[in-house]
């Protein structure tokens, strides 16, 4: 009796209908419809806070490396999607063969975002301060941020 009871039970078992199967696709597509566009709009900030950040590690990373060695390193800005960090030997402050040098080009992550520079460009010396004031603005389609550098060394994002 306990056998009969068992294949009762699973015979019972059905799969979807076909109306419920709709039903769910046609949710899942308003779902998809709704928010694929308010994904995709969300998009260029993220490439702008992600670039911005991208350059605030840049400079952090070279000011740590100036006190680090107690030496001077460099941040060039040799087009408006390029930074170059280096490590100035001489202290002449540009770069010369046989200084270390790294270029980090932003658009290679974020695609759409752009750096421009007021002020000098940024000196750290072993001590961690800075050369004077630098102001670089990173700007794609949402908008823009800064970043700033004070002449203590610290680097924000504005």
């Amino acid at each position: 009796m306990g056998n009969w009871k068992l294949s009762k039970l699973l015979s019972d078992i059905q799969g979807f209908t076909l109306a419920e199967m709709l039903v769910v696709v046609s949710l899942m597509t308003i779902i998809t419809a709704i928010g694929v566009p308010t994904f995709l709009a969300f998009q260029p900030g993220f490439r702008l806070n992600g670039g911005t950040r991208e350059v605030l590690s840049r400079l952090m990373w070279a000011r740590g490396e100036a006190v680090e060695e107690n030496t001077t390193y460099v941040v060039n800005f040799p087009n408006n999607h390029s930074l170059q960090i280096f490590k100035d030997s001489n202290l002449n402050g540009s770069w010369d063969t046989g200084e270390w040098t790294q270029t980090i080009d932003i658009q290679i992550a974020y695609s759409d975002v752009t750096l421009s520079v007021s002020g000098s460009n940024p000196t750290f010396n072993g001590r961690g301060t800075a050369n004077g004031s630098t102001t670089i603005t990173v700007t794609n389609p949402s908008g823009s941020k800064t970043v700033t550098v004070s002449p203590t060394g610290n680097v924000k994002i504005s």
